[in-house]
């Protein structure tokens, strides 16, 4: 496990102290959970889950269109 030693000034450093504690935490697994975050290439499994889910709530295309006006005349290439 490799070790990272970072500076902070102190209005930071004490924000991320109040950010670990809250998450209930050590400061050093809530660093690396977001670098973890920001450099995973995968969706969350609970966005991927939400795939579909909103399938009824949308109106098809056909839907769509019926409720536009007739379209113009296009012009013939």
């Amino acid at each position: 496990m490799g070790q990272v030693t970072i500076y902070l000034d102190n209005e930071i450093e004490n924000k991320l102290k109040k950010a670990a504690k809250a998450s209930k935490t050590s400061v050093s697994k809530w660093v690396a959970s977001l670098i973890q975050e920001k450099v995973s290439t995968e969706w969350p499994e609970n966005i991927v889950n939400l795939a579909g889910s909103w399938k009824d709530d949308f109106p098809s295309l056909s839907e769509i269109r019926a409720t536009q006006g007739v379209d113009i005349k296009r012009e013939e290439f």
